[in-house]
């Protein structure tokens, strides 16, 4: 029996994330400016090519999969990445309740659009911020950190967008603003998880310790239409 989160883009928009889902059938894909995920039911040739069909022009979408596949030359094989997929089933850290986050609005989309062009966390869009649950740490006025929620397969849900300007790096905001989002996802009787570039051997440390486990490989594969 295949895992929810096999083909967590799928089952998120078929429960958490439905408000954003574009396509039919066996094909969809989120609202461009929300994510640019593509969500197969299945990762097949001709499903990938039924997604081109129906792309606009120049569009281009993140495929995620838990083994290894082909793209059709349709496409345009931009990068595929090589991550881990971890969970938290048991959290080993408590929030710092001393730590103020700030909640995350519209009024503060350039600035974490600037943050994330820095650090390069993952795909951030101009509408990304409605997925929710957004906090940052600002220090001077400036946002220096932030993580929030992305893909939503409940009961699952992701902990995304963590990032902290260079400047800021070593005070331990990735790891306490990663502990509010467990804890919030925790309370409200969901599961976290998170990917992480299987490289990344700082990052995936940082999750270790906070009690996040490894539960797969999985690919990511960004494609381009045209």
């Amino acid at each position: 029996m295949k895992h929810l989160l096999d083909n967590p883009a799928w089952n998120a928009l078929h429960s958490g994330n439905s408000q954003f889902a574009v396509g039919t059938g066996n094909v969809k894909y989120f609202q461009p400016d929300v994510s640019p995920f593509a969500a197969l039911n299945e990762n097949t040739v001709e499903n990938l090519q039924a997604l081109y069909d129906m792309a606009p022009p120049q569009a281009f979408f993140g495929v995620i999969s838990p083994v290894e596949i082909t793209i059709p030359e349709s496409w345009r094989l931009i990068e595929r990445m090589d991550c881990l997929q971890m969970v938290c089933e048991t959290p080993a850290r408590q929030v710092d309740k001393k730590q103020e986050f700030v909640t995350l609005t519209e009024e503060h989309v350039p600035a974490m659009l600037a943050l994330t062009k820095l650090t390069n966390p993952g795909p951030f869009a101009q509408r990304t911020i409605e997925y929710g649950h957004y906090r940052g740490i600002f220090e001077g006025g400036e946002l220096v950190a932030m993580a929030g929620q992305r893909l939503n397969p409940k009961p699952y849900a992701e902990v995304s967008a963590v990032c902290t300007h260079p400047d800021h790096v070593g005070k331990g905001y990735a790891a306490r603003l990663i502990m509010y989002q467990v804890e919030r996802i925790k309370a409200a009787g969901e599961i976290p998880f998170l990917h992480v570039l299987a490289k990344n051997e700082r990052a995936i440390n940082l999750y270790h310790s906070l009690g996040f486990e490894t539960r797969t490989r999985i690919f990511f594969y960004v494609i381009k239409k045209g």
